[in-house]
């Protein structure tokens, strides 16, 4: 997923420097393939768009590929208005400095975590605050976001096999939450996620999570901890693991300690059987 990122940054270092307001541009008909900018609203864009593309074919449905794995992160709950903006051309119904801003501080961290600064081309006094468009602006992205849980870049947490009962038990007793999960490491398509959270999540301490959130919590965490996620799942391969951690003060969810959960390993099992009838 780090290279779809390097390609995505490398392809606004210079566009948006070069862009000239004042060209003459030209509204086209939206690609049916622009699979990441799908139910927008429009049914046109203009060329060249503000990232300088000028091709369809050959710039900007390939290019609008290689933001798809940053969306998946959901890093930002707004991340695909501004991917609407820079292809399409179209209004926001907010300050654009304010709004990149924004993206940028909930956008630079999930970058970092894989190895990424956030790049200058995207500085805010790059973007114009107002032009003239050949799209209607429509209320399609909501501005207030419910306060949930929501998944950050993180230290990757331990892992612990074989753990004794009395060990599970405490994880339990000390974490905000405790779920089963399986984690699955699939070659998929390209752009498609290569992790995923295979099958329902059994619930051992729910805590602050919301039961039909937490599948899509986790997902996410599993994108944005790309490099946790590797270490975690052996390519093609699926593994059932018990996860604890806590939600911070801030509202992100960080897993702390995971327990790999194998068939003969009956200490989990027994450990998670006594929580749900004892507590702590």
């Amino acid at each position: 997923m780090a290279v779809f990122f390097t390609a995505a940054l490398l392809a606004m270092t210079c566009p948006l420097m070069a862009f000239d307001l004042g060209q003459s541009t030209r509204c086209v008909p939206i690609p049916n393939q622009m699979k990441v900018c799908q139910d927008v609203g429009y049914s046109e864009m203009r060329l060249p768009n503000f990232l300088g593309h000028s091709s369809l074919e050959s710039e900007v449905v390939p290019r609008s590929e290689d933001w798809r794995p940053l969306l998946q992160t959901g890093c930002h709950p707004q991340a695909q208005a501004f991917l609407y903006f820079a292809f399409f051309l179209v209004f926001f119904l907010f300050p654009l400095h304010t709004f990149l801003k924004h993206l940028r501080d909930s956008c630079a961290p999930v970058l970092a975590c894989q190895g990424h600064a956030w790049p200058e081309a995207l500085d805010c006094d790059r973007f114009p605050a107002q032009e003239d468009m050949c799209l209607s602006p429509q209320p399609k992205f909501n501005h207030f976001v419910k306060d949930l849980p929501k998944p950050a870049c993180q230290n990757c947490p331990s892992v612990e096999d074989s753990p004794a009962m009395k060990t599970v038990l405490d994880a339990l007793c000390q974490h905000d939450f405790a779920v089963i999960a399986k984690l699955s490491r699939r070659r998929l398509p390209m752009g498609e996620p290569e992790f995923e959270i295979e099958g329902r999540v059994e619930f051992i301490r729910q805590g602050p999570l919301l039961p039909y959130d937490t599948q899509h919590l986790l997902q996410q965490w599993l994108l944005i901890n790309v490099r946790c996620a590797h270490a975690l799942v052996r390519p093609g391969r699926a593994q059932l693991y018990l996860l604890t951690g806590a939600v911070q003060h801030d509202g992100s969810l960080a897993l702390t300690r995971l327990f790999p959960r194998h068939k003969k390993d009956v200490n989990i099992a027994v450990a998670t059987r006594k929580w749900k009838h004892h507590r702590c």
